[in-house]
C-alpha cells in the first residue's frame, strides 16, 4: 500500500469517529473472514487479537510472535480495499520505545488504527495511569513520525478484572480516559462495561467516541446510540462463533457417522468468489 493511500483511509476512518452515527466494527481474525466483512458492506473491518492469536496456534495474551501477528494484519490490508485497525494489545513491550516499535511496524503492515488496553498482558492488573499514558503517548509521536493519521482507541480494562459492582471504577476509568486523550488517544474503549446506566455515564463524562465490544445481553445498536456511544467491536465473537459450527459439526459426524451436518450455505464457489477478480 502507497502512504498516500494508507494516509487517506485513516483520515477516513477517522471520520468514522465523528458520533453522528455509530460504527460497527466486525474483528477479522484472518484474511478470509475480512474479505467476507468487506463483501458484505461494513466500513471498516478490525482486527481480533485472540481470534488473530488462535488462527496462528497461540493463546491470546501477546503470546503470537510480533512478527506472526503483523504477517497477518498485512494479509489483512491486503485483500481489502477498507480501513483495518489492529488490535495490538498493550503494545508488545515493557517501554513505551517497544510500543512505538510496535507503531511504527503496524503502520508499515497497512493499519490505520490500533486498540492499546492499559493492563498489562493477557487481561492482567492495570498499569499506572501515568505509565500506561506515556505508551499512548508514544504511540501517537510514532504516529505523527510516520505520517499516518493513526486513530488510537486507549482501552480502560477496569471491567475485565473481576468487578462485583460495574459502577465502583467509573471515577478511575474517567480519569484514565482524560488522561489517555490528553496523551493523544483518540477515542476510549471500557472493555466488558454493558450495564447501561454506567455506560451512560461515562459516555457523558468523556468528551471523546467511546467504543463497546457486542455481544449476548448488551443493548441493541439504536440503544447504544441513544446512549451516545461511537462505535461497536464484535470482538471475538464472529471467531468464536465460526469455532462453534464447525466444533458442532464434528461432534455430530463422530457420534452419527452420518455428513448431512457438513452441508452449508456458504459453499466453496462463495469462498473462492471472495478472492477472485472482481
Amino acid at each position: 500500500m502507497d502512504r498516500q493511500s494508507q494516509v487517506d483511509k485513516a483520515r477516513a476512518f477517522r471520520q468514522m469517529h465523528d458520533r453522528r452515527a455509530i460504527l460497527l466494527l466486525p474483528n477479522a481474525w484472518d484474511a478470509g473472514s475480512a474479505r467476507l466483512f468487506a463483501r458484505r458492506g461494513f466500513a471498516a473491518v478490525a482486527t481480533t487479537s485472540a481470534g488473530v492469536a488462535w488462527s496462528l496456534g497461540y493463546a491470546d495474551g501477546e503470546r503470537a510472535p510480533l512478527a506472526e501477528v503483523l504477517a497477518a494484519i498485512a494479509r489483512i490490508t491486503r485483500v481489502v480495499e477498507l480501513p483495518v485497525t489492529a488490535d495490538v494489545e498493550t503494545g508488545y513491550g515493557e517501554t513505551p520505545e517497544a510500543v512505538a516499535a510496535t507503531v511504527h511496524a503496524v503502520i508499515a503492515a497497512g493499519a490505520v488504527g490500533i486498540n492499546l488496553e492499559d493492563g498489562r498482558p493477557g487481561h492482567g492488573p492495570l498499569r499506572p495511569v501515568e505509565e500506561a499514558a506515556a505508551r499512548i503517548r508514544a504511540a501517537r509521536e510514532a504516529a505523527e513520525a510516520s505520517g499516518v493519521p493513526l486513530v488510537i482507541n486507549a482501552r480502560v480494562d477496569h471491567w475485565m478484572q473481576q468487578v462485583a459492582d460495574p459502577a465502583a471504577p467509573l471515577a478511575d476509568a474517567v480519569q484514565r480516559a482524560q488522561a489517555y486523550l490528553a496523551a493523544g488517544a483518540d477515542g476510549i474503549y471500557p472493555i466488558g462495561l454493558g450495564e447501561r446506566t454506567v455506560l451512560a455515564a461515562l459516555v457523558q463524562a468523556i468528551d471523546a467516541p467511546v467504543n463497546v465490544a457486542a455481544g449476548s445481553g448488551m443493548p441493541d445498536l439504536a440503544e447504544l446510540a441513544r446512549l451516545g456511544v461511537a462505535r461497536v467491536s464484535t470482538a471475538t465473537r464472529f471467531a468464536t462463533l465460526a469455532l462453534a459450527a464447525v466444533d458442532r459439526a464434528a461432534a455430530a459426524l463422530l457420534e452419527s457417522g452420518r455428513f448431512d451436518g457438513l452441508g452449508a450455505t456458504f459453499t466453496y464457489a462463495d469462498a473462492q468468489r471472495l478472492f477472485e477478480p472482481a
